[in-house]
């Protein structure tokens, strides 16, 4: 039984850990497309985060453009708003992931504490 639970744990903690990879890797890129908001040519970068987050192969993810954002006449297309957006979305999602992750630790605390009754 106890080593049945912290097999669910470690997967469930696994997959945590994963999701806060593709979180970090997404700040890395938002943070990247804002200051290159006035460079010239840039293309804003994202990751289809469902797509990544589905991959079990990890590693890093794979590096996209989105589609339909507006073209400035110097061939910038980072829009401010949205990677703001972006950024707040990031850090509410990156919060709650941290908050899983510690309940899952404690989880897998209590689990050994039962184990060594």
């Amino acid at each position: 039984m106890h080593v049945f639970r912290l097999h669910m744990l470690d997967r469930v903690a696994g997959q945590l850990e994963r999701y806060m990879d593709l979180l970090s890797a997404r700040q890395r890129l938002v943070a990247s497309n804002i200051a290159n908001a006035d460079t010239p040519g840039y293309h804003t970068q994202d990751i289809d985060f469902e797509r990544e987050f589905l991959n079990a192969v990890g590693g890093s993810p794979q590096v996209v453009e989105p589609a339909d954002l507006k073209v400035k006449n110097d061939g910038n297309n980072v829009s401010l708003d949205r990677e703001s957006r972006l950024l707040a979305e990031n850090a509410l999602r990156f919060q709650l992931a941290a908050q899983l992750m510690k309940q899952q630790l404690s989880k897998v605390r209590a689990a050994i504490q039962e184990g060594k009754s």
